[in-house]
């Protein structure tokens, strides 16, 4: 790796931007909304005097105003500042899955006959749209083998909330949802899968690994129960170790009469190759926003589509898309539904650009993208665990799938180094920050990379040889290191308010009204 030339002489812009409402000047406007022609108000009436008192403002919003180029700039400014997939080798967000999103499926997304579609239009002038989601379900009928699906949930942990929510529905259909009040997860899967359904009522059982990475079947035993509602985990879990005894998992979970619900969130390391059906699971969810190529997004817009088998299909939220073999629609006539997860019919835009990529693949393409995905990884491990301080947790000599969970703790205990400093100091040389590891750390230093099918061998030997130097100047100037980024928007955060609850601030409204209170 020494002779791979790194080509990062970097420096990110750095416009010291003030939010968009500290930039508001009375007055501005960047567009002037027409008056109502007086035929249209005479034929539609007052519109306002309709509305429900309760739901009418008092006054006006206080929203910032700004003349068109002000506005501009300042997306513009704020667009230099970032770093992402179109910029830089990205595939350090492990469990996240940075990877390309093809412009065509974006153009298709922005076409007026997508963004003029109204959610409260009538079925049959949104004929096409519904025939894409439909359509949808159909491949992923063929990836996952579940029976049914609904891609309202808008993102993964909504997605996996709505798996907890049908499972207890499950129960409750049956008579036992008092009695079955367990959830089963392990911790190498998401967090999602403890935390979603705990908000769902349940109680939480939580594995742990053994020597190989994944839980063994006899902890699984011990644990199971006629209180045992479902097992909802990750396979392969973020360790990217693929459990070979899923099926005897789904299989005993089962003889007590629990669901089973698999969080392929990060699937593409098994993309044609493996399907939820033959495992024995009951219940899943991908992430459109991560395996199937629409874009992360940064917390939104996202989908979580959740397919199930047939018998569960009357639990799925509200409306169904339905097709009588001339025209599509929406069933919300469904008494055992789970109801409303999300408005209307979800990010169906997102979904659009997910069955754009999958038909541009076809079958051959979608397993294509598995075995590289699975290839790039192990390629990058083989790099990644040469350099002096790096190590594999677990099965160790084996292979992973989608992504590694390696460890620096060799380095930090040689030189006091930790993986955020050095999650820090990557951003000088112009790619994104790495992943660590969810808590708790049960690998020390954590840090966690997922090359996906994105990337070539060229970006691979580079982004190894950019973690060997990181590693040399850990060992020879640890300094540039702790007091890293230099390059980047902006320097060392203080992330010491982040238990403070006092100091939060979501909204420009919450921290006005918090910024006065220290005046």
């Amino acid at each position: 790796m020494h002779n791979i030339r790194i080509n990062r002489e970097f420096h990110a812009a750095s416009w010291h931007e003030p939010v968009i409402f500290d930039l508001s000047s009375p007055g501005e406007r960047g567009i002037l909304v027409p008056r109502t022609e007086e035929a249209v108000a005479q034929e539609v009436g007052d519109v306002l005097a309709a509305l429900p008192e309760a739901v009418v403002r008092k006054e006006a919003p206080r929203l910032p105003e700004l003349s068109q180029p002000q506005v501009i700039r300042h997306y513009m400014r704020l667009s230099q500042m970032c770093l992402g997939n179109d910029l830089n080798i990205d595939l350090g967000q492990g469990t996240c899955t940075m990877k390309y999103n093809p412009k065509i499926d974006e153009e298709l997304a922005k076409s007026p006959k997508v963004t003029e579609l109204h959610p409260a239009q009538d079925e049959s002038t949104v004929q096409g749209m519904l025939e894409i989601v439909h359509r949808s379900e159909e491949l992923f009928h063929a990836i996952s083998g579940m029976d049914a699906f609904s891609f309202h949930p808008s993102g993964g942990t909504a997605g996996i909330f709505t798996n907890a929510c049908i499972i207890r529905a499950y129960h409750e259909s049956r008579g036992e949802g008092a009695q079955r009040d367990e959830i089963i997860t392990t911790i190498f899967s998401h967090p999602a899968d403890a935390a979603t359904p705990n908000v769902a009522g349940f109680k939480v059982i939580t594995l742990y690994p053994d020597e190989n990475g994944y839980p063994s079947v006899e902890a699984l035993k011990s644990v199971l129960s006629e209180r045992t509602a479902g097992l909802m985990m990750t396979n392969p879990e973020d360790t990217g170790i693929y459990n070979p005894h899923m099926k005897e998992f789904t299989d005993l979970v089962h003889s007590v009469g629990g669901l089973c619900a698999y969080d392929q969130a990060n699937t593409n390391g098994i993309l044609g190759i493996a399907r939820a059906r033959e495992a024995g699971f009951d219940l899943c969810h991908f992430n459109l926003h991560k395996t199937f190529a629409a874009p992360h997004g940064g917390s939104g817009p996202a989908c979580g589509v959740i397919g199930v088998k047939k018998e569960l299909e009357k639990f799925l939220p509200v409306p169904v898309v339905t097709f009588d073999g001339e025209s599509y629609g929406l069933d919300y006539d469904r008494p055992e539904s789970i109801g409303k997860i999300k408005g209307f019919m979800g990010n169906v835009n997102i979904v659009l650009k997910s069955y754009a990529w999958i038909m541009n693949l076809g079958a051959e393409g979608i397993k294509k993208v598995g075995e590289t995905a699975t290839l790039n990884n192990n390629y990058l491990m083989t790099l990644i665990s040469k350099i002096d301080g790096v190590t594999v947790p677990y099965s160790e000599g084996h292979h992973r799938v989608e992504q590694v969970r390696y460890s620096m703790q060799k380095l930090y205990e040689e030189t006091g180094i930790t993986s955020d400093d050095l999650s820090r100091r990557i951003v000088d040389y112009g790619v994104t920050d790495f992943y660590t590891s969810h808590h708790p750390w049960l690998v020390p230093q954590p840090f966690t990379l997922e090359p996906s099918e994105t990337y070539s061998k060229h970006d691979l030997d580079e982004y190894a040889a950019i973690f060997e130097t990181l590693f040399h100047e850990a060992r020879t100037n640890p300094d540039i290191i702790r007091t890293a980024p230099h390059n980047s928007t902006i320097a060392q955060g203080d992330d010491s308010g982040m238990k403070d609850e006092s100091k939060w601030a979501f909204t420009w409204k919450m921290y006005q009204k918090k910024v006065a209170k220290t005046r």
